[in-house]
C-alpha cells in the first residue's frame, strides 16, 4: 500500500522547475523556457566571423545546430533528434573546446528530449529509449560543465524517461544509462564541492536535481553510480539556500527526500538538518502552496514519519497548516489527490499524529468528495481509500 502511494498527480508527471539554458553569446540568442510549446530559439555565431577563443564551426556541427533549435513536432522529430550529426556536433565542439567547454550544447539537446516527451503527453516508450540510447553512447558530462548545464541534463533526461529501466533489460542500454550518470554524477559532485564554492549553484537547480535523483531511485537505479555521494553532496547547499525556495521547490524537495528515505537513502544527520531547514518554509509560505503541492507535502510528511522522522513542534505546525489548506482548498482536488491525501493522513495518525480539530476537519472535508468522484477512481485509489478509511477508524 505505501510502495502504490506516489504522491504525485497524474500518469506522467515531473518536476516544471525548468530555466533556461545559459547561452554565452548574449547578443545572439533569445531566450525562452523549455516546456510544452515553447523553446529557446538560439542562433549560433556567424561563421564567418569567429569570436575570441572560438573555431570556425564544422558543417556537421552547424547541421546539428539547425536540427536542434527547430520547432518539435512529435509526428517526426523524433527521428530527427536522434541523428547521429547531431551527436557528431555536441561531440565535436566538447572535443574542440576542451576544459573551456561549458556543456550548453548538450543542455539544449537533453531539453529538446524532454520537449519532445512533454508535447506527446507521455516519457518515451520503450523503441524510442532504445533508438536514444544509440546516440548516448557518446553523450558524456564532464567537470567542465556549468551548473545550468548539469542540472538541465539531468534533470530533463529523468522527466523524458530516459533513465527508465526497460522490462525485460536491455544490457546496451543499461550500460549507456550507467556510464552517463556517472559522469553526470561525478561533475555534479566535483561542482558541489569546489572551494571557494561554485558561484554559480542555485536553489532552482538543487531543487532539480534532488528531485531527479528521487525519481531515479524511486525507478530502480544502482546507486552505485554516485548517487549517494550527490544526494550528500547537494545537501549542504540545500541547507545555505533555504531561503531562496519558492513553494513549488519546497514541495518538490520534501517529496525527493522522502522518496529517497523510502528507498532505503539512509537518513544521515545532514539529512536530518536538510528536512529540518524547510519546516518553517512550509508555514511561512503555505499560502501559496497548489492543491497538487499540499498532496505532495502531506505524502512527504507521512513517509517521513514511517521512517523514522521525528515529530518536533516545527513538524507539527507543519502538518497542521497543510491540513488547514485542505479545508480551504476542498474544491480543485482530484481524485488521486483525495486518495493520497487521506492516505497520508491516515498513516500519520497510524504513526502518532494526534487527531486534531484540523485532522478530523480536513478529513470530513474529503470524504463527500470521495462520494462526489467515485466513478473517477482508478483501482489504485479506491485500494488506498479503503486502507486509509479502515486505518482511520481503526485509530
Amino acid at each position: 500500500m505505501d510502495r502504490t502511494s506516489a504522491g504525485i498527480s497524474g500518469q506522467y508527471t515531473r518536476s516544471n522547475n525548468d530555466y533556461n539554458q545559459p547561452n554565452d553569446h548574449a547578443a545572439s540568442s533569445r531566450r525562452g523556457r523549455y516546456r510544452h510549446n515553447t523553446v529557446r530559439q538560439w542562433d549560433p555565431p556567424p561563421r564567418t566571423a569567429p569570436r575570441r577563443n572560438e573555431f570556425y564551426q564544422s558543417s556537421t556541427a552547424y547541421s546539428s545546430q539547425y536540427l536542434l533549435r527547430r520547432s518539435v513536432n512529435p509526428a517526426q522529430d523524433f527521428n530527427a533528434l536522434t541523428q547521429q550529426e547531431i551527436m557528431a556536433g555536441l561531440v565535436s565542439k566538447s572535443h574542440r573546446f576542451g576544459h573551456r567547454y561549458d556543456g550548453r550544447d548538450h543542455g539544449l539537446y537533453a531539453s529538446s528530449i524532454k520537449k519532445y516527451t512533454s508535447t506527446a503527453k507521455r516519457p518515451l516508450n520503450r523503441a524510442e529509449q532504445s533508438q536514444l540510447m544509440r546516440v548516448l553512447q557518446n553523450f558524456t558530462a564532464t567537470r567542465s560543465w556549468n551548473w545550468r548545464s548539469l542540472t538541465t541534463t539531468l534533470h530533463s533526461f529523468t522527466s523524458a524517461g530516459v533513465f527508465a529501466l526497460p522490462k525485460p533489460m536491455d544490457e546496451r542500454v543499461k550500460i549507456t544509462q550507467a556510464n552517463l550518470l556517472s559522469t553526470l554524477f561525478d561533475a555534479i559532485i566535483f561542482k558541489c564541492n569546489q572551494k571557494p564554492e561554485a558561484r554559480d549553484i542555485d536553489a532552482q537547480g538543487i531543487a532539480n536535481l534532488l528531485w531527479a535523483m528521487a525519481k531515479l531511485v524511486d525507478s530502480g537505479q544502482e546507486r552505485k553510480l554516485g548517487l549517494n555521494e550527490a544526494v550528500a553532496a547537494l545537501l549542504p547547499h540545500m541547507n545555505a539556500q533555504k531561503d531562496q525556495f519558492i513553494p513549488q521547490h519546497i514541495a518538490n524537495l520534501l517529496w525527493a527526500m522522502a522518496k529517497l528515505v523510502d528507498n532505503g537513502q539512509e537518513r544521515t544527520p545532514g539529512l536530518n538538518e536538510a528536512v529540518a531547514s524547510l519546516l518553517p518554509n512550509v508555514n511561512a509560505q503555505k499560502a501559496h502552496f497548489k492543491p497538487q503541492e499540499i498532496t505532495n507535502l502531506l505524502w512527504a510528511m507521512a513517509k517521513l514519519v514511517k521512517n523514522g522522522q521525528e515529530q518536533t513542534p516545527e513538524f507539527n505546525e507543519a502538518v497542521a497548516s497543510l491540513l488547514s489548506l485542505v479545508n480551504a482548498q476542498k474544491d480543485p482536488f482530484i481524485p488521486q489527490h483525495i486518495a493520497n491525501l487521506l492516505w497520508a493522513m491516515a498513516k500519520l495518525v497510524d504513526n502518532g499524529q494526534k487527531q486534531t480539530p484540523v485532522l478530523k476537519g480536513a478529513v470530513a472535508v474529503l470524504l463527500p468528495l470521495v462520494n462526489a468522484q467515485k466513478d473517477q477512481f482508478i483501482p489504485q485509489h479506491i485500494a488506498n481509500l479503503l486502507w486509509a478509511m479502515a486505518k482511520l477508524v481503526d485509530n
